[in-house]
């Protein structure tokens, strides 16, 4: 047969053999798993436009901010000085994605990636609504630009545009928050040309996407579909075509009314090639499991409803692993899922810990550069200090003050001693250390400060103070 020359193999689905682009014009989907993944879909789109517009505790849900470099995760604030949580948290996302990509294969990319949801939830439901499915999109694309053809690229290229811009400007509120994003909206576009190219660009990149590049983008530019050829294995529930049961001995064959099928030794898949011409993709799912394939469960949708037409069981295409199929095996625990858990778990503790303990203030006591040290009357011996202290919070912090926790001395500073930090800022300047001689254990003994506001203690650091030799 055909399929058994795997010329399929040598090429991407969207190439043509000379080399140019295979257009793919899916049939529209239905049936329950898209119904599914249509809940699904709409519920991560508004969590996805809301994120940025949604505030805990003053923090918004979720922003990414690069060029300020702060950034809040699930209400989270991380600033520079909490890139390592920032960074673990990322490292706990591949992880849960690799986890579900050996478990169940590329279910991430079908059910939740926004490139698959606005692709395939947004802007191929505007298609079908305005250029039919995928009978009228062929004729469309083949006729003469007459003037229907004319009035439908124009509506379908202008509302593409406008879901372009709005995607853009939800992306850009999550680069410079929600506020200020209405806040440019609310005022003179010309106030802020900068930021008025800059949304034009993302418009424009998005409308690139989703107008021409497309499926590509999941084919060509992700990296994830090559993931799966390295994290799957004949126990990964993926979508799968039966082949036991669709080929049997003879293979497959159309459809014949009152023909005994099974006596003839063929399959019940009667090659109706519906599972391809739905599939987004382009590919034929009969070939086996495929880069291009993204478990978007459209083929298993079409595959059950032309079942149910000709009276046989549903399943013929289903969420299966190569090893249910052949040798009947069920889906198990694996002790290779055990260690990806086990891992997930740690790192996830591991981070929950670090957030609970992290405190509102981050203080940072430093010997300021190119100063020694100044010898006093009464063995009195000087150090000066530059400060920073950090509010991660969303409040003033005030009544700020210091304290010499570790060693009997003076502590004072070069502005007024109590002082408010403000909500998400830095306050920084200087202060000096008065320790006596006899105090100290060495010339470069290490000093424990407390931070106060008012009488709690809210944060302690550490600083080395400098001492001559002869004072060990």
């Amino acid at each position: 047969m055909a399929q058994d020359s795997e010329n399929f193999r040598d090429s991407i689905g969207t190439i043509k053999e000379d080399g140019q682009r295979a257009w793919i014009f899916p049939k529209k989907p239905s049936g329950n798993f898209y119904e599914y993944r249509k809940y699904v879909s709409y519920f991560l789109l508004v969590f996805l436009i809301a994120s940025p517009f949604v505030k805990i505790q003053g923090n918004q849900f979720m922003m990414f901010n690069v060029l300020e470099r702060r950034f809040n995760i699930f209400g989270f604030p991380f600033w520079p000085q909490d890139f390592h949580l920032f960074v673990l948290s990322m490292i706990i996302g591949v992880i849960f994605i690799a986890l579900f990509t050996v478990a169940f294969g590329r279910i991430f990319c079908g059910w939740m990636c926004p490139q698959t949801i606005f692709m395939e939830m947004v802007f191929r439901r505007l298609e079908y609504w305005i250029d039919g499915d995928r009978g009228a999109q062929i004729k469309l694309d083949r006729q003469a630009w007459n003037a229907e053809k004319i009035r439908k690229r124009i509506l379908k290229w202008f509302v593409f545009f406008v879901i372009s811009f709005i995607i853009a400007n939800v992306f850009l509120a999550y680069l410079i928050g929600g506020d200020r994003l209405i806040q440019y909206i609310t005022e003179n576009p010309l106030q802020h040309v900068s930021t008025l190219i800059s949304l034009l660009i993302f418009t424009a990149v998005f409308y690139f996407v989703f107008a021409w590049f497309r499926e590509q983008v999941c084919i060509i530019a992700c990296p994830y579909g090559r993931m799966q050829g390295v994290l799957l294995d004949n126990k990964s529930i993926v979508v799968a075509y039966d082949h036991k049961r669709g080929e049997a001995e003879s293979g497959r064959k159309k459809w014949r009314k009152n023909e005994d099928r099974q006596a003839q030794g063929f399959g019940d898949c009667i090659d109706c090639f519906q599972c391809v011409n739905v599939c987004p993709t382009g590919i034929d799912i009969r070939n086996g499991t495929q880069l291009e394939c993204v478990n978007c469960t459209a083929c298993i949708d079409e595959c059950d409803t032309i079942m149910e037409k000709v009276n046989l069981p549903k399943g013929l295409i289903r969420y299966a692993s190569e090893a249910e199929i052949t040798k009947k095996e069920k889906f198990k625990f694996t002790p290779r899922l055990k260690g990806y858990t086990a891992v997930l778990v740690i790192l996830t503790g591991v981070l929950i810990g670090m957030l609970f303990l992290r405190n509102d203030l981050e203080a940072n006591i430093l010997r300021l550069p190119g100063q020694l040290y100044e010898h006093k009357a009464g063995n009195i011996i000087s150090n000066v200090f530059t400060y920073k202290l950090l509010n991660k919070s969303m409040k003033e912090i005030p009544d700020v003050h210091f304290k010499l926790l570790s060693h009997a001395g003076t502590l004072r500073l070069v502005r007024k001693n109590n002082f408010n930090v403000p909500a998400e800022e830095l306050a920084e300047g200087t202060l000096f250390i008065e320790i006596n001689s006899a105090a100290l254990n060495g010339d470069k003994d290490k000093l424990k400060i407390g931070v106060y506001s008012g009488d709690k203690l809210i944060e302690t650091t550490t600083a080395r103070f400098l001492a001559p030799r002869s004072y060990r």
